[in-house]
Parts: C-alpha cells; structure tokens; sequence
C-alpha cells in the first residue's frame, strides 16, 4: 500500500514539474500593433481564461504549429472569454489599437507553454 502511495506522489510530482499540471497566472502587456503568442511549440493541450484589461478591442485566434490559423475573435473592453486549446496549437492575442494593452490570463493544463511577441 505504501508503494503505491509513494508512486502516485511521484507520478503527480513529475508532472508538475513537467508543467504538465497546475496554473500559469500573468497579466500580460502588449504593445500597440504587437501580437503576444502563447504555446508555439509542442505541447498538450491547455485552457486559458483571458480578459480584456484594456480600453481597446483585443482579437484572437488559434494557429496550430503547422502553420494554418483559425477560430478568430474580438475581445471587447473588460470583457473575458474562455478558449480550449488543442495540443501543438498556438494562442495568437493581438494589439490592433494604437494604445498598449493588457490582458489577465489563466493558463490551466500543460502549461510548458513558449511565449513571446510577434
């Protein structure tokens, strides 16, 4: 009994550190023009919980690594949504407006995710 224990706690250990469980939280900026992408890489699939913090329309959409994109959508001002991302797919978040934004994310699942600006 004890073995099984220790090898369920050792199981859920690696993959927390795998960023294969837990959260990721980050109130993220975005310059004027600029796109923040999330999960250009191999991974599994994640959720994210993203609202608008800013005072301008934000745009996303999905881009599997694989070079097509899809699912766009507009953001209102303090507004939020929810959106499932499929494994080896990217989140695009863009900055239409010519003022800086900021958006409030949630990142649940694998969370071993790159990111960066475009």
């Amino acid at each position: 009994m004890k073995s099984n224990t220790f090898l369920l706690v050792s199981i859920f250990f690696h993959f927390i550190s795998c960023g294969m469980l837990g959260s990721l939280n980050s109130t993220t900026t975005i310059e004027p023009g600029k796109n923040f992408v999330l999960g250009n890489n191999q991974h599994q699939s994640f959720k994210v919980q993203l609202r608008n913090d800013s005072k301008d329309t934000m745009e996303l959409y999905l881009a599997p690594i694989n070079g097509s994109k899809h699912s766009a959508q507009k953001i209102a001002p303090t507004a939020s949504v929810k959106v499932k991302v499929k494994r080896n797919t990217a989140l695009v978040i863009q900055n239409p407006s010519i003022r800086t934004a900021n958006v409030i994310l949630k990142v649940t699942g694998d969370t071993g995710l790159s990111m960066g600006y475009q």
